[in-house]
């Protein structure tokens, strides 16, 4: 049938159908929700192998690509997209964990994966423990149970910038042949890389620093590739038995990229968490200059905690960057190029200061993000940590009087302008 004999509907739905072959230097947005076989066989081979695209929920080029870029970046066996990250973490911990299961996980978590520990793994049997210290190696080593299955930590944590000691955590998780998982999201892969310190899964919120732009959610798992089934089998039946039918087991078929292949398989695309490629797409255009955008804000954000520490109207800066943070040190060993650009700092004035400066600034956004081109602020105690008990919120630094910010890429003599314009009254009045 061609366009002269075909219908009007029939020509409006297949007339601009085209398979001509095409080489765009930019990352082709693959929007479409499934894809064409060339014959019967091709698609009992997609089915029974996994190999090509046969739906986007279970796979897509565009997506695909931005995979294998952020591994890259990451210094990881492969990686899976998924739709934000909420859905990194869940899919990560859901590839290796169970009913029955237990996780490790530091304290000093974002409070979305806290939430998610307390209130929604726990109605799945999977029940967590916290360490408060995380420098504390024997703290990780006697909170591990028999059917404890994963530790879990911030790279650099939300909100009081302490440091993971990766290699000594991860060296407990070996020794227990389990894998330590690490949210990288603060850190980036630009300054750091726990893959390359022993960690066996790192996972972001590509919605933040990858993307970049404050425009689209997203998330990925990234892992090592390094799942020893001798080993850790024990540890993840689920792994390397066979499966219904007996089908040949995730291990056999994948060996050590089986924890990996078990979440994109069995994870992601059963619960849904598949990205759309339009936010692919933008994820893997704003990965391409993470690294210009990383080293700036953190350069921007050393110079404004340093401002701020010099401010009488400051009780206090939790940035890792100043030699005043009991995790300096540790940062020098593990980051490169800079100490992130989120970090907290306390008013003397407490929580009437802290609402003055959100509603006075006017080159920082007063908005629930991090990792932005544009500087942000929030006030913990009112918002993200809102649900923590006094205590808690003491423990990891958030006061009544204290401040997130994010810092951006602007140019820094505005960011410390606009901060020396809100703070200069509070100075007057301290003095």
């Amino acid at each position: 049938m061609t366009d002269d004999t075909a219908g009007f509907t029939t020509r409006a739905v297949h007339a601009g159908r085209s398979q001509d072959a095409a080489s765009s230097r930019a990352t082709p947005i693959y929007l479409t929700a499934g894809f064409e076989f060339e014959d019967f066989d091709h698609a009992a081979h997609h089915f029974g192998t996994g190999a090509g695209f046969g739906y986007t929920r279970t796979g897509n080029p565009t997506v695909h690509a931005v995979e294998r870029q952020i591994a890259a970046l990451e210094s990881g066996a492969e990686a899976v997209l998924v739709a934000s990250g909420q859905a990194a973490v869940v899919t990560a911990l859901l590839t290796v964990a169970g009913a029955g299961d237990h996780i490790v996980s530091s304290t000093h978590i974002y409070e979305g994966s806290r939430g998610l520990f307390l209130d929604n793994l726990s109605r799945l049997g999977i029940e967590t423990t916290f360490i408060d210290d995380i420098a504390d190696e024997d703290a990780w080593r006697r909170a591990i149970r028999p059917n404890t299955r994963a530790l879990f930590a911030e790279s650099i944590s939300n909100a009081r910038n302490d440091i993971l000691d990766i290699a000594a955590v991860s060296g407990v998780a070996d020794a227990a042949a389990i894998p330590l998982i690490v949210d990288n999201t603060l850190a980036t892969p630009y300054l750091l890389r726990p893959l390359e310190h022993g960690a066996a899964i790192v996972v972001h919120s590509a919605s933040k620093f990858l993307a970049g732009h404050g425009s689209v959610l997203g998330g990925v798992i990234i892992d090592d590739g390094r799942f020893d089934a001798e080993k850790a089998g024990h540890n993840a039946p689920h792994l390397v038995l066979p499966g219904r039918g007996g089908f040949p087991s995730v291990a056999a078929r994948h060996g050590g990229k089986a924890r990996i292949a078990y979440a994109r398989e069995s994870v992601a695309p059963r619960f849904g968490a598949s990205p759309s490629p339009l936010n692919a797409f933008l994820i893997g255009q704003g990965v391409e200059t993470l690294g210009l955008r990383v080293e700036r804000q953190s350069r921007n954000a050393l110079d404004v905690a340093r401002w701020l520490a010099a401010q009488d109207a400051v009780e206090s800066v939790d940035y890792v960057g100043l030699e005043s943070h009991p995790d300096h040190e540790l940062a020098h060993r593990y980051l490169t190029g800079g100490h992130g650009s989120i970090f907290t700092f306390t008013l003397r004035g407490g929580l009437e200061a802290a609402r003055d400066f959100v509603e006075r600034v006017e080159v920082f956004t007063h908005m629930t993000h991090i990792g932005d081109v544009r500087s942000l602020v929030l006030h913990p105690a009112t918002t993200s940590h809102s649900h923590r008990s006094d205590h808690e919120r003491e423990v990891l630094g958030v006061r009544p009087g204290t401040l997130r910010l994010s810092i951006g890429i602007e140019d820094v003599s505005d960011l410390i302008a606009d901060l020396a314009r809100v703070l200069e009254p509070a100075r007057e009045t301290v003095a």
